[in-house]
Formats: C-alpha cells, structure tokens, sequence
C-alpha cells in the first residue's frame, strides 16, 4: 500500500509538473520553472477562470509581493493536490490525477507519509523563478529602492518564500516545514534592475530531520551571472505532535552537488560544535569557550578609557550603547504566512532595513549591503503580538577585512556588522522573548574609516567576541 500511495503521489506530481513547471527549467529537465505574471496581466482570461483563480488563492498571499504570492499559491495547490483537498475543474486534470487524490485522502488522510529509504535527487526539489522587470513596470517599481537599485529587503522576502517551496518538493506527504535559520545570504555584485533576474535553488544537503537549501539569483535562466547566493536551513515536524521527523535522505548527482552536500555536512558539524561551546550556567567552560572569555576581557580592557575618562579618550571610538537603534509595530494578519503565522520573511525584511538605517546614521555614508552573517528563529511570531526591533552596531573593522571573493567588492573598506533582535513583547504580562537575532554587513564605500566600536560591559563584550570568533569560523568556509 505504501508503494502504490508513493507511485500514485508521483503521477500527482507528474500532473502538476506539466502544469507549473517549464521543461526549460535550470540545472536539469525537471525542475520547475514558475512563471510570474503581474495582476493586470490576468484580463485575458475567463470570467470563470478568473474565479476559480481566486478561490483557490490563499488569502495569506494578500499584499506580499507578487513573487512570494506566486510562490505562496503554487505551494498551496501542490499541498491540496497532495491532501486530496483542492476542487479540480473539469477537464484539467485527469481522471488519474482525481483518482490519485482521493486515495492518498483516504489511505493516509495526507497528513505524514514515512520519508523514502531510497533517498533523492537535489533536482527532484528544484524550483525557479523570473523577475521580468524588463517588461513588468508593476514588479520594476515593486523592487527599487530610493536609489535607483534593488530593494534587498523584498528579496530576502522571496528566498523564504521559496526555499518553503523547495522543502515541501523534497519531503513526503504534508508535514510541518520550520524555518530553523539562515546559515549566510551574500553578493557577488550590484545587479542591474532593469534587466531580467532569474530566482532558483534546491535542496543540498539532508540530515535526519533537517535540510540545507542553496539558493541563487542570476541574471540568466541557465544559472550563469550569478550574483546572490543565500544558504537557508529547515526542519521538518510531524503536524500533530510537533516532533521532529526523519525526512528523505539526499543522493547528490555532479560534482557541483557532492561539493555542496560535504559543505552542507562542514557546516552542521560546526553548528553542533557552537552549541557544544555555547557557556551555560553551572557547565564547565570549553576550551573554545575559554578564548572567547580571554577576547571578551580584551575588549572590555580597551574600552576602558571610554568608560573612565571619555574626554580623553580616542576619538575614533565609540561605545555600542552609542549606536543603538529601534521601532515598534504590531504584528498585523496582512503579515502572515501560509501557517498563519508571521512571515519570516516580513521579519528579515523590517530586521534589514532597520539595520540599514542604523549603519547609515553610524558610518555617515550610504552604506553598501554585502552579506547576511547569520539569522535564527527562535520563537514563532503570531498575529496580534507587540514586537520590539532592537539593532546596534555590534563591531565594525574600520581598515577592511576579508568576507572571501565572492562578496562585492570590499577590499580595504570599512566594515559595519549590525545586530537586529526582534522581541516578543505583553504588556499585560510584563513579558518579553525575542523571537529573533539577525546579523549583516554592511560596507561605506565612501569612507576611508569608520568608528572603532567598543563594548560598555562584559555582557556586550561577549557578544562581540561571540559574534567575532563566530564570523572567523564562517570565513574559513567561504570558498
């Protein structure tokens, strides 16, 4: 039975391949391509096509940008597909196709299927999309910022968008899909807004019950003119308990895959190794742990005059609580996910340009966004809950430093690496948890230096050392 349901889900698949996906795809024959069209571009259809559209839209999908509605919308009717749920019309799709969803409905009610033993293929969760700002003045202006460039923040909206996409294509039946964290999102080069960008990625590396997803934007179809590459990991729980669960294995097919899967392996090893060395009170300090208390004294001891004797101290530095920034909001539904929670990419997006700003009115130059270093989630955000953005400088390297060559160009120019937290905040309760902490670099590429930032304590002093030792260790993965 749970070989039929499998081979009765692949001719779902199937079905649905030829209807969102392109045979043009990236990477291999069977990705998916998912054409964007804009809202205006929808009058050449049907009056009753046009309503069976928007009753299958998810109202989640509401004001997100049109990238992430598509996305938001192909991934809603490849879950009802798979649950048996969604009202096919007559003619298109076949009598296989309904007959598939009504069994998998009632054999396993779609809710978690075992993960195949057999594993695989990075291809089989490839998926993409195009920016066609070329012609689509609606997207063009939907993605520039002030500046005549692209607006990053709406970016980092579509790569959680579709790198849920690409988790649900690789795992079976319908469990729940979590963002776990954004292990790096980086830049190669300014990419020219006008012209056609093309959105893709995959799943690179699996482990029991997490997965690594690669993803880029280039300015062809094939893959090729690469300028953003961004690494998003996921876990997967079971719907009903909320337990983590054990998800397919990844066969990687080329080079470029095996290369990615050992990298992918480097890095959730070093991942264990953080939380190993993580201090916690009553535990004995690691080795490693030791040296980043050595770094925090350090630091602590340079900031001394400062502290002490501000007026003669040097004027190029400058104490953390010195460059602190924040807002607050209340989460509102037009902000929320398919899980009816708060959309994680909502979150980056706020997260960055509040962090933007804050490097912005620190350097005293419009600063240049290179990577984002790291970004967890901590605890889910729902609608209704009063957050708290909090940012700071968190150091900086006023002479340059070295994010690896792939990065824009940065050699020689002064660095800022600001820190968000997103809190969770009731009043009622007295009661405040942060959800999130976001980290980016920034740098002033009109300036020849910057502020040595400084910490007013040893809690700040740690973070510092944390952050540092823990941007030292990503460095050593940057190819």
């Amino acid at each position: 039975m749970m070989m039929m349901n499998r081979a009765i889900r692949s001719v779902v698949a199937c079905n649905h391949r030829r209807l969102t996906a392109s045979s043009g795809g990236i990477g291999s024959p069977r990705s998916r391509l998912i054409h964007h069209s804009s809202p205006q571009l929808l009058s050449g259809k049907s009056d009753s096509k046009i309503s069976s559209d928007i009753e299958h839209t998810p109202v989640q999908t509401l004001n997100k940008s049109p990238i992430v509605q598509k996305l938001w919308k192909t991934r809603d009717q490849a879950k009802r597909r798979v649950m048996g749920k969604l009202t096919m019309g007559d003619g298109e799709y076949s009598e296989v196709s309904l007959a598939a969803a009504e069994l998998i409905a009632e054999g396993r009610k779609g809710e978690y299927e075992p993960p195949s033993k057999l594993g695989k293929h990075p291809r089989e969760s490839e998926v993409g999309i195009m920016y066609e700002f070329s012609k689509d003045q609606y997207l063009l202006e939907t993605y520039r910022n002030p500046y005549g460039e692209m607006r990053f923040g709406k970016i980092l909206e579509d790569l959680d968008a579709l790198a849920g996409n690409i988790a649900f294509n690789h795992v079976e039946g319908n469990p729940l899909i979590v963002t776990a964290g954004v292990d790096r999102i980086r830049l190669r080069r300014r990419p020219d807004i006008n012209a056609n960008q093309f959105l893709s990625g995959k799943v690179t590396w699996v482990g029991s019950s997490s997965m690594e997803i690669r993803m880029k934007i280039s300015a062809n179809e094939d893959g090729s003119d690469e300028w953003l590459e961004a690494y998003f990991t996921f876990v997967t729980l079971h719907p009903t308990t909320k337990k983590a669960i054990k998800i397919s294995p990844l066969i990687p097919e080329t080079d470029e895959e095996r290369v990615h899967f050992e990298l992918g392996a480097v890095k959730a090893q070093a991942k264990r190794a953080a939380r190993k060395n993580k201090i916690q009170i009553g535990r004995p300090l690691s080795d490693e742990s030791l040296k980043i208390d050595a770094r925090a004294a350090q630091l602590l001891e340079q900031a001394g005059p400062l502290l002490k004797m501000p007026s003669l101290a040097d004027p190029n530095t400058i104490l953390m609580n010195e460059t602190a920034q924040g807002n607050a909001m209340v989460a509102q539904p037009q902000a929320r996910n398919l899980h009816d929670r708060i959309f994680g990419g909502f979150l980056m997006r706020r997260a960055f340009e509040l962090a933007f700003a804050t490097a912005y009115l620190f350097g005293g130059d419009k600063p240049r966004f290179l990577e984002v270093d790291d970004i967890s989630f901590d605890k889910p955000v729902d609608v209704g809950d009063l957050l708290v953005f909090k940012s700071r400088v968190l150091y900086t390297m006023p002479d340059g430093g070295n994010l690896g060559h792939y990065v824009d160009k940065h050699d020689g120019l002064p660095l800022v690496n600001v820190e968000v937290e997103v809190w969770v905040t009731c009043p009622e309760q007295k009661k405040a948890e942060v959800s999130n902490h976001l980290y980016f670099t920034f740098a002033l590429p009109e300036s020849k230096t910057c502020k040595l930032v400084l910490p007013a304590n040893i809690d700040q002093a740690r973070r510092q050392a944390i952050r540092m030792h823990a941007d030292e260790i990503q460095a050593d993965l940057r190819p």
